[in-house]
């Protein structure tokens, strides 16, 4: 089914505790909020939002604060995830609303659960995608990342950590970096099994020394990486990797929630071939406790990290119709 021609993209800016935020909608219906993850940008959920308002709802992907169009704060503690969540906020009241259904991504998937976590009265219900619900709690997150590496290596999270460093790796050639790093974590493209992990940088190296060159995903064309690259040559890394920079924030801001189940409906999609799944096994082990209104929870065979992406009709699928077994 093909949404009617009343229901074309519409860009949109409006105020919130950022400053801005872009907005793209198509569809009119019930409001389901679509949050991205690094680095992508509204622009990853381009083949939901039209199956989202074919199926009745109103659609909105936003660009997150530091990417894209919106506004990108100079400060590094301005990325701290409960400023994204009163974002999310401000973005259904500013669309006439009261409530939404709050999709997430990668970092769009903790944003998401975050927002739902702490405002159930604005968010009815919550999907999951790529990276599982973990509550708040446990040790602080930078200990626990600073040992992931080993004596050889460095985990590409403490990479992220200092300013500006991994800024001197990526934007001398945002192109060429995007384009490794989606084949990287892309199921048709990652690194064969025993070849050097693209989540690791060795010590004096780069993260991209162990992308894939030369090749593009299947579900990336040459005109998307144009998209992609020309928002972050634009804007810089340095607000989309802010969100890494806040970790040790969250933790501290978060830690009266330690253990919190988010009790509306909710849904996982994963990908056998993601390390976010196969690493956090354990917080989908633990669903029937942190996720008591989980309706359904995926996990797409073969499928990599960029699961709306690579996936897409599948997606769709499992989305619109946990969407219509929702009630109000």
């Amino acid at each position: 089914m093909q949404p009617e021609p009343s229901a074309a993209l519409r860009h949109r800016t409006v105020e919130a505790p950022a400053g801005r935020l872009h907005l793209v909608e198509q569809g009119t219906g019930p409001l389901v909020l679509l949050v991205h993850g690094f680095p992508e940008s509204w622009y990853s959920w381009r083949r939901q939002l039209p199956a989202l308002a074919a199926a009745g709802y109103r659609a909105v992907a936003l660009d997150v604060r530091g990417y894209g169009r919106s506004s990108k704060p100079a400060e590094t503690d301005a990325y701290r995830m409960l400023d994204l969540v009163e974002d999310n906020v401000a973005v259904v009241r500013a669309l006439g609303e009261e409530s939404a259904v709050v999709v997430g991504h990668d970092w769009g998937s903790n944003i998401a659960a975050t927002s739902a976590l702490l405002h159930p009265e604005v968010f009815r219900a919550v999907a999951l995608l790529s990276v599982p619900y973990a509550p708040p709690g446990g040790p602080r997150p930078t200990d626990v990342l600073g040992r992931i590496g080993g004596p050889e290596q460095e985990f590409y999270v403490s990479y992220f950590q200092e300013p500006g460093r991994a800024e001197a790796e990526i934007e001398p050639d945002v192109r060429g970096w995007l384009a490794g790093f989606y084949a990287a974590l892309s199921a048709d493209t990652m690194p064969a099994q025993g070849e050097p992990d693209p989540h690791f940088v060795a010590h004096g190296g780069r993260l991209r020394d162990r992308f894939p060159a030369g090749i593009l995903p299947g579900w990336l064309t040459v005109d998307d990486l144009d998209v992609y690259a020309g928002e972050f040559e634009r804007t810089g890394l340095t607000g989309a990797l802010n969100r890494y920079r806040n970790m040790d924030r969250d933790w501290e801001d978060l830690a009266p929630l330690h253990g919190a189940p988010i009790k509306q409906p909710s849904l996982f999609i994963g990908g056998t071939l993601d390390a976010s799944t196969t690493w956090m096994s354990d917080a989908i082990d633990a669903f029937s406790t942190t996720l008591p209104g989980l309706t359904a929870s995926h996990l797409l065979e073969g499928c990599g990290h960029w699961i709306q992406q690579e996936r897409t009709e599948e997606t769709n699928r499992l989305l619109t119709s946990w969407l219509s077994s929702l009630t109000g």
